[in-house]
C-alpha cells in the first residue's frame, strides 16, 4: 500500500458521488518559521466517523483550531457542505453546524450541569440584547425551548439525575460527558471529539465508544475525532486520517492504516 492512500471507508452507488460534508484541501498553516500543517488534504462524508491520529505535535489540535476558527490558515481551504469556513469568524461556527469538545474541560466549576449545558445552546439563539435587558416574553419562550433542549441530551447522555449536581463535585468521567452534552446541545451536523478517552479508565473507554456510534446514529452527526487511544479508534471509525510532522501520510479504512507502512514508521520507529 503506498504512503498516502486514498481509500474511502464508504463507497458510493455505482454513478453516485459521495455525500461530502467537510473537505479540507491544502491546508497550510506557519508559526513564525514553524510549519504546522503542511497541504493537508482529506475528506470527510456524511454520517461517517472518521478518525484523526499523528504523533504529539503531528498538527491534529492546530486542525481542530482551524475548522473552529481559533486559528487562521496561511493558504489553503476547508469547506463545510460546499462553503468555505474561512469566510465565517468564530463565533458563527456552531450556527454553521460544528459543536466541539476540548482535550482540556472548559466547564464553569461553580454552575450546574444543566446551566453548563445550556451555556452551549446561546450561541444558536435569536434574542438581541435589548430583548434580553427588557425581558421580553420571545425572550422567556426561547429560554424554556432551550431547556427542554437541554434536558433531551442529558437524558441522552444519562446525565438527568444530576442535572442540578455543581460541576466541581463531579468524576473526571462524567465531566466528559457535561461537556460533551455542550456540544451537542447545538445540534451539530459535524461533531470534533478532542480527545474524548483522555483521562478514561477502560471500561469508561468502552462505554465512549458506544457512545459515539448512538451520537451518530441517533443524533444523525457526523464525527471527526482527533485520539491517542488506538483501540478507541480503529473499533468505531469507517475511515482513518493519519498526520505526521503536518502532513497527511494515510487515509483510508482503519484495517488499511494499521498496515501502511508511514504510519507504523511514525508511532514505532523505523527499526519496528
Amino acid at each position: 500500500m503506498s504512503q498516502a492512500s486514498t481509500a474511502r471507508s464508504v463507497e458510493p452507488a455505482a454513478g453516485a458521488a459521495a455525500d461530502v460534508l467537510l473537505e479540507v484541501s491544502d491546508l497550510t498553516v506557519r508559526f513564525g518559521g514553524i510549519v504546522a500543517l503542511d497541504q493537508v488534504s482529506f475528506t470527510v462524508d456524511r454520517g461517517q466517523i472518521a478518525g484523526l491520529i499523528g504523533p504529539n505535535g503531528a498538527g491534529k489540535t492546530t486542525l481542530f483550531n482551524c475548522l473552529s476558527r481559533i486559528y487562521s490558515a496561511n493558504s489553503g481551504d476547508i469547506r463545510f457542505e460546499g462553503r468555505s469556513l474561512l469566510d465565517r469568524p468564530s463565533h458563527a461556527i456552531a450556527q454553521a453546524g460544528l459543536g466541539r469538545t476540548f482535550q482540556n474541560l472548559a466547564l464553569f466549576q461553580t454552575m450546574t450541569v444543566l446551566d453548563n449545558v445550556m451555556v452551549g445552546g446561546h450561541s444558536r439563539t435569536k434574542s438581541s440584547f435589548v430583548s434580553n435587558a427588557f425581558a421580553l416574553p420571545s425572550v422567556a419562550r426561547e429560554e424554556q425551548t432551550l431547556r427542554e433542549r437541554a434536558h433531551s441530551v442529558l437524558d441522552f447522555l444519562d446525565l438527568l439525575p444530576i442535572a442540578n449536581a455543581i460541576v466541581s463535585t463531579l468524576s473526571f468521567g462524567t465531566l466528559k460527558r457535561v461537556e460533551l452534552a455542550r456540544a451537542l446541545l447545538c445540534e451539530p451536523k459535524l461533531l470534533l471529539l478532542d480527545e474524548p478517552a483522555g483521562g478514561l479508565n477502560h471500561e469508561e473507554v468502552a462505554v465512549l465508544g458506544d457512545l459515539i456510534r448512538s451520537i451518530r446514529d441517533e443524533r444523525d452527526a457526523t464525527v471527526l475525532l482527533v485520539e491517542h487511544h488506538m483501540g478507541l479508534v480503529m473499533d468505531v471509525s469507517d475511515k482513518v486520517v493519519a498526520l505526521d510532522f503536518g502532513k497527511t501520510i494515510a487515509e483510508g479504512t482503519p484495517a488499511e492504516v494499521q498496515q501502511n507502512d508511514a504510519v507504523i514508521k511514525a508511532y514505532l520507529g523505523t527499526g519496528a
